[in-house]
């Protein structure tokens, strides 16, 4: 598995990558200091988690409470300060084919590469959790389709993904899976694979007809296995979608813990960044050199 570098000028092409063998990862982020740090580490794509926006801006569980305008606000963002693929997780697309459009034109416009559109009812709830419904397979592919007719440009992608595994079982999630590719997504994403069974299933259907996306999610229903593993298994795209805010979270938790305890940031001090290390992370001389130019004499 080689590792693609992005040079900081050229924006990224997903895509291009996609037709590359070697699989792409993609981290779970939720804000722009996320993308910049992913992006500092040699990733050329991350993706923007719906379930990952709900934790950090509500504080809340991934039950459908985020609207398109949060997500969308968090993608211009990261657009703003990085030129990095970013894969969005777009839910249910906010209602009926209609709504979906809105949602790819407002996404497509604020940077996004690829749009991830799942057939659950809405409102949604994460892949991994129990009591999930699902929408008919034909109202999917006719949102999938206006999906596709919405968006502008064929470098955007749109992502077929189903959660039927855990609601009617992995063959009538691999016919659902069918119809979509059949629809003319451009990846198909099919969530909650339990088994290695199931995945000589999707790949004896799919494998090289259309990419395929594999999901991974720190005690979830997928075994975890690392990115070469799936490569070799076939899949063309890995998503690490929260595991960066379960890491924040134990490590804040663990902050919090210590200033409590201590009235004082000291012992913690090893784990922080200080004052002038986080600036000059953030280029804060540079941007104060450059609105110097434009001050008046």
């Amino acid at each position: 598995m080689k590792r693609r570098h992005t040079a900081s000028h050229t924006p990224s092409n997903l895509k291009g990558y996609l037709q590359d063998p070697s699989i792409v990862v993609a981290p779970g982020v939720y804000d722009a200091l996320g993308a910049s740090l992913a992006e500092q580490a040699g990733f050329d794509t991350v993706y923007l988690s719906g379930a990952s926006l709900a934790y950090t801006q509500l504080g809340r569980p991934d039950i459908g409470l985020l609207s398109i305008t949060e997500i969308t606000s968090a993608m211009s963002h990261i657009r703003e300060r990085t030129n990095l693929s970013v894969v969005v997780d777009c839910d249910t697309g906010f209602g009926n084919a209609m709504n979906v459009m809105r949602s790819v034109n407002f996404l497509e416009r604020a940077g996004a590469n690829a749009i991830q559109l799942e057939d659950q009812t809405y409102p949604k709830r994460c892949g991994h959790l129990r009591g999930k419904t699902l929408v008919s397979q034909g109202e999917m592919v006719g949102k999938l389709k206006a999906a596709l007719d919405a968006r502008e440009s064929e470098n955007t992608l749109i992502i077929g993904r189903t959660d039927a595994v855990a609601v009617e079982g992995t063959d009538r999630a691999l016919d659902r899976a069918q119809a979509y590719h059949e629809a003319g997504v451009d990846m198909l994403f099919i969530e909650g694979i339990r088994t290695d069974e199931d995945i000589e299933k999707i790949m004896a259907r799919f494998k090289g007809k259309v990419p395929i996306m594999a999901n991974m999610v720190e005690g979830g229903d997928t075994p975890l296995q690392n990115a070469q593993a799936l490569e070799a298994l076939g899949f063309s795209l890995v998503i690490f979608p929260g595991a960066l805010v379960r890491a924040f979270t134990h490590m804040a938790s663990r902050f919090f813990a210590t200033l409590k305890q201590e009235g004082s940031t000291d012992a913690f001090r090893e784990q922080m960044l200080d004052f002038k290390q986080l600036n000059d992370y953030l280029g804060t001389q540079a941007l104060l050199e450059l609105g110097q130019q434009y001050d008046e004499r």
